[in-house]
């Protein structure tokens, strides 16, 4: 099957032309524009929504940022969407697109400036026929957000009446901790309503991501079995190879926990672990998922491990240690590695334990959740024959990244004269059964957001919750002096992380 943007047939582009796919004209206004998302991530991802006919006719794209880049914006982004893939120089689409691509050069404390790019929508509304609808992405640093927000209602670009909306995309990291986030929420709030708010979690966009719902609730066979009574335990891993890539002081104010556990990580535990909503819709969802967060119980710092990487050898290349990278405190305590075991007291999940973890530097790269389910009650096939005596439990894994697909490991007996069992796998791959896509998840985000659909994004309560639960765990780390480096860059993590489950009988997936 050939590469395209999002991998979309024919009759599906033309499904996809109904009027409910479609968004209002609308501007969107990307602060930050200079950096690297907007080149790698958002335009790419605007431009396969194009190629699938979901974009408005009517519709703009503005770049803004501090530096004066109206000469080379346009054709900036349109080389990132050739290198995005799935896209053809020669396309039609393309042209048109890019022609609809302008930028806007203002510091973010200018009020002037802010002034002048309200009069330059306005003369782009008139231009393009967007009406005045406007979704803003603050591609930022965090310390911006409040800012942007408040001069955006202070020069009333923010208003809605019934003519037209504005929104908001806010990207990650919201807030640092529990008292941090409750700030910036307010701040934010005393300028939108909550349904203007977009906070964006890109592994949300991921298509393995959302497939958990569609798995377990649009099939018959998984969920009567999704339960305590037939679920042994879950473990959730955000693993990566590389190292932080050059952003020493980011990492350094972040953490494993706060970059990775807090938001990717329990987001897909909440579709692990919610109940079925009554509807696939925003309202709906979000209440279940804050219920999983608010079930589970207070996490003792006993049941945390964190790691950070020494030197050590990944895909056969020697590699440094976290202290030695650039622009990193040489006594640093940040962790690279960070694990935990949860427990969520609700009927359906008592006594099942959820163990995630998180890292830089690890063996390998990858993001997936196993489902370990219960042995049988009874080793009926014992003295049987060979594998008989040690039945394997059942694992089910769904692999976010990469190789995207799911993973059922089951008992088979081997054929022959005895009755000799050995484990085997059924798979599902993605790209073996719809075709290699060049999505990078932001499309179905940026559609949503548009569409005014805040179901793949996070609400105030829901990040509030998350962080009153890992925040205690953060101020209990500070206070601990940690030995590191504790693990060698290649490994699978500090041996903590391993004793996490070995107290319980158990052991990380390999």
């Amino acid at each position: 099957m050939a590469t395209t943007g999002i991998n979309v047939s024919p009759e599906q582009v033309e499904a996809n032309k109904c009027k409910e796919s479609i968004p209002e004209p609308c501007i969107v206004v990307i602060f930050g524009a200079s950096g690297d998302l907007t080149k790698r991530k958002l335009l790419p991802a605007l431009y396969h929504l194009e190629q699938a006919n979901l974009l408005p006719e009517n519709f703009a794209v503005v770049g803004v940022a501090r530096r004066d880049l109206s000469a080379t914006f346009a054709p900036d982004m349109k080389d990132g969407i050739l290198k995005g893939g799935g896209v053809d120089e020669k396309e039609e689409k393309l042209g048109k697109f890019i022609d609809r691509v302008k930028y806007f050069a203002t510091e973010f404390d200018n009020d002037e400036g802010f002034e002048k790019l309200k009069a330059y929508l306005a003369d782009l509304d008139k231009q393009f026929g967007t009406k005045g609808n406007r979704l803003f992405y603050l591609a930022v640093a965090p310390e911006f957000f409040a800012d942007i927000t408040h001069r955006l209602g202070d020069h009333g670009m923010t208003g809605e009446d019934g003519d037209h909306w504005v929104r908001v995309i806010i990207e990650k990291p919201f807030g640092t901790d529990l008292e941090s986030a409750k700030k910036l929420n307010s701040e934010i709030n005393e300028v939108l309503k909550e349904d203007q708010i977009f906070r964006i979690d890109h592994y949300l966009g991921k298509e393995t991501v959302q497939n958990i719902l569609v798995f377990r609730f649009g099939n018959g066979i998984f969920e009567p079995i999704w339960n305590r009574n037939y679920i042994d335990s879950v473990q959730i891993t955000a693993a990566e190879s590389i190292g932080i890539e050059g952003r020493g002081p980011f990492y350094e104010a972040a953490g494993a926990l706060r970059d990775v556990l807090q938001n990717h990580v329990m987001e897909v535990l909440s579709f692990v672990a919610m109940e079925p909503p009554d509807v696939f819709e925003s309202a709906p969802v979000r209440i279940e998922k804050l219920k999983v967060w608010k079930a589970i119980s207070p996490i003792p710092v006993e049941n945390t491990a964190r790691g950070q990487y020494g030197p050590g050898t990944v895909d056969g290349q020697e590699v440094k240690g976290y202290r030695q990278e650039d622009r990193v405190n040489p006594e640093s305590q940040t962790e690279t590695f960070a694990a935990m075991k949860l427990e969520i007291d609700n009927w359906r999940w008592a006594g099942v334990p959820f163990y995630i973890r998180a890292g830089k530097r690890l063996k390998t790269r990858v993001t997936e959740v196993v489902i370990t389910f219960k042995r049988p009650p009874l080793h009926i096939f014992q003295g049987s024959g060979a594998g008989a005596e040690q039945l394997e439990p059942n694992v089910l894994t769904l692999r976010i990244q990469p190789d995207d697909g799911i993973k059922l490991k089951f008992g088979a007996k081997i054929p022959g004269p005895t009755t000799n069992i050995a484990q085997v796998n059924m798979n599902f791959s993605y790209a073996d059964a719809f075709g290699k896509s060049s999505a990078n998840g932001y499309e179905r985000l940026l559609l949503d957001a548009m569409l005014g659909d805040g179901t793949l994004f996070a609400e105030r309560e829901g990040v509030e919750t998350t962080w009153a639960l890992m925040t205690p765990i953060l101020e209990a780390w500070k206070a601990q002096k940690k030995n590191f480096p504790n693990y060698d860059a290649g490994s699978w993590g500090p041996k903590e992380a391993d004793e996490l489950l070995e107290r319980d009988g158990r052991a990380w997936q390999a």
